[in-house]
């Protein structure tokens, strides 16, 4: 007997997976839109500008910073010190130094300056540390930065600690930001209506310097500190005109006028110094004759080709040994008048006769020479406040009378019993009563050393201690202990520094490096594009735009964890980027290797994706662990590597596997979209 039946559908089922998996790749499109913003504000503030010509209305705009550079790619301040020892013991001087040294370098650090280079050097009888701060160009900044003498403190518990700020102080601090911005709203949208900047600027301009300066700011460029006004007018401002946004920064919230532009020739500077007695900073005790002697046989020998070796082997400046004599570019008066005035006039490729300034003799070697375009600009700076202006001060510790002038020595001792390493402090007569009534009062409590405001010590008070002696005892390394006394020595002893010579130095390696790094990457990027495609076809254009969306998401993570960009950092980017590509490229062979084996297209791109997983994940492991003992054990600039390495690799997993599957699952549902020939896949003869 015949009967009718209801059959299935199945149908809507597998089309309303299909449609999962195109929203799925449309909104990967769409994030890499949206990161590539992130990356690139400037692009969405030039469309909202265009906008604004055309409509009038102002689209909400994007603020715009400039990625974090080494100092390799945008130059920075150097500095010598020397450190007065009349006042110490000879046997002490050495540690006193490296205390020093050690001070200054977390000074640096905690104002967040790039890759800071701190170093000392001891030559006959002088003590000096030589500092070089990258994107630092503004001298008079990185001497506030430095300070002078170190500041060593004594302190108590005291009742009120730190804390995070509460949401009503976060609330408060957005309230008061979004008042202070309409404020400074109000007066862009007068400066744009035509109203009298000069006026604008002595009516509401804060700048501590208005009186003299007028809100008016010279030899503004592109990699200066205010690098930000400088991008914003290269972006199509006119002179004369008034930017259509706000630039918050460090300084505050600012409305800015282009006033003018001028063209200035920068100048790439080698130099070789031959310093003598009686110049600034020289340490080498040779006599002027025998330096002239010496200086004028360099300059026999001296070629363009050999000139970084002879500065290399015989240069007296300190900075010699890491660039070669290399000074970067600069502008003519940024150097002293008789270097620039002599460097002004040699041709590209030539090398100077003698010259002597205040430091010395000098062979100056001038390896380029540039067109620099400075603006002038003048700016309405009004207030922006940041926490600080709504959290109050919180301290979980008190200063007590006790200080660093109280301290005349502190020296690692060692425990005759144990053979341990501890630290042991002398006081003067006044310090060591302070410090007995200090302990008294505080048996079972600890008393914080801070030196420069940072603690380095808490030990805990055992019991009362007169007569001015006292200990420090802890699971001390020997080398834990020496620092702990050298921090201490620095605070406590009579050891201020003199500003010896000061230089704002050009990149080592320079933007020019930096630019062909680039082009590099976008040749190297393009050709494994065209390789992808050719080879591969249609997956290969798949991977193509996984490996954009890598790109951009590297990027975003050097913006969001202020990651210090260097060349080194570069190469590990672009490096990174050949292994992103090379687990594609295990996908789609495994991929061809299960079509030939008589799979069909859908099981083929799944079993292929599963298959390829456990080679991509120990290649990129043990990547990783390379990364990780980089990172670990090298200097800074090696870091640098390392960690973009690293962030490259780990965002690579994620692009090649979960972004490429998402794409291919899409296209391989697609109608006309199925042929084994788009995806170059073919069968064995015997299949």
């Amino acid at each position: 007997m015949q009967t009718w039946k209801l059959k299935k559908k199945a149908a809507p089922k597998a089309a309303h997976k299909h449609w999962g998996l195109r929203l799925a790749a449309v909104l990967l499109l769409v994030a890499t839109l949206g990161i590539g913003v992130y990356d690139f504000p400037f692009l969405w503030n030039r469309g909202a500008s265009f906008l604004q010509a055309q409509t009038g209305w102002l689209a909400p705009t994007l603020a715009e910073s400039p990625f974090k550079l080494g100092l390799d790619l945008q130059g920075g301040t150097h500095l010598v010190y020397e450190a007065d020892m009349s006042e110490i013991p000879d046997a002490d001087r050495g540690a006193a130094l490296e205390g020093v040294r050690d001070v200054i370098e977390r000074r640096v650090n905690a104002f967040g300056v790039s890759e800071p280079v701190v170093q000392t050097t001891t030559t006959g009888g002088t003590y000096r540390v030589i500092i070089e701060l990258a994107g630092v160009l503004d001298v008079s900044q990185a001497i506030a930065l430095i300070g002078e003498t170190p500041v060593l403190e004594f302190k108590t518990p005291g009742q009120e600690v730190d804390r995070d700020p509460t949401e009503e102080e976060l609330s408060q601090l957005a309230a008061l930001n979004e008042a202070e911005r309409a404020s400074a709203r109000a007066v862009l949208n007068r400066a744009l209506s035509g109203e009298d900047f000069d006026a604008l600027v002595a009516e509401k301009s804060i700048d501590k310097n208005l009186a003299v300066t007028k809100g008016i700011i010279n030899n503004v460029t592109n990699d200066s500190y205010l690098a930000e006004y400088a991008i914003m007018i290269e972006r199509g401002m006119a002179p004369g005109s008034v930017y259509g946004n706000l630039l918050e920064n460090e300084d505050g919230v600012s409305v800015f006028k282009y006033v003018s532009q001028e063209e200035k020739k920068e100048m790439r500077l080698s130099h070789i110094l031959i310093c003598f007695e009686g110049k600034t900073g020289c340490t080498s005790g040779v006599k002027q004759i025998d330096a002239s002697i010496q200086i004028n046989n360099l300059k026999s020998q001296a070629t363009p080709e050999n000139f970084a070796a002879l500065a290399l082997q015989n240069s007296t400046d300190p900075s010699a040994a890491s660039n070669s004599g290399d000074l970067g570019y600069a502008l003519p008066d940024q150097y002293v008048p008789a270097f620039g005035l002599a460097a002004s006039a040699l041709p590209v490729g030539g090398i100077s006769d003698v010259v002597e300034t205040e430091f010395g003799y000098h062979l100056i070697y001038k390896t380029d020479e540039r067109a620099l375009k400075t603006y002038t600009i003048q700016r309405v700076l009004m207030p922006f406040s940041d926490l600080t202006d709504v959290v109050p001060e919180a301290s979980d510790w008190v200063n007590s009378e006790l200080s660093g002038k109280h301290l005349e020595r502190a020296a690692v001792q060692f425990d005759q019993n144990a053979g341990t390493p501890f630290v042991a402090l002398t006081f003067n007569g006044e310090g060591g009563e302070l410090f007995g009534a200090l302990t008294e009062a505080y048996v079972g409590q600890p008393i914080a050393i801070f030196l420069d405001g940072i603690p380095i010590s808490t030990p805990v008070v055992q019991q009362a201690i007169y007569g001015g002696q006292a200990v420090i005892t802890g699971d001390f390394t020997l080398e834990e202990a020496k620092l702990l006394a050298q921090r201490l020595n620095a605070g406590a002893l009579p050891v201020p520094v003199e500003l010896l010579s000061q230089e704002t130095v050009g990149p080592t390696l320079g933007l020019a490096s930096l630019q062909k790094s680039l082009s590099a990457a976008f040749i190297g990027f393009a050709l494994v594009v065209l390789f992808m495609i050719a080879v591969y076809r249609l997956p290969g254009l798949l991977a193509t735009f996984a490996l954009i969306l890598y790109v951009v998401l590297n990027l975003a993570a050097y913006r969001l964890f202020g990651v210090t960009i260097t060349l080194s950092g570069v190469a590990g980017l672009i490096l990174s980027l050949g292994i992103a590509v090379d687990a594609n490229v295990l996908i789609f062979e495994r991929i061809k290797d299960e079509y030939r084996t008589g799979r069909d297209l859908t099981s083929s791109i799944d079993e292929g994706f599963k298959r390829a997983w456990a080679p991509i994940r120990d290649g990129h492991f043990t990547t990783l662990i390379s990364a990780a003992v980089l990172y670990s054990f090298t200097s800074s600039f090696v870091r640098g590597f390392a960690l973009t390495l690293a962030v490259g690799v780990l965002l690579s997993l994620f692009t090649a596997i979960t972004v490429t599957r998402a794409y291919m699952k899409t296209i391989r549902t697609a109608r006309g979209l199925q042929s084994p020939a788009l995806y170059g896949l073919t069968r064995n003869k015997n299949v």
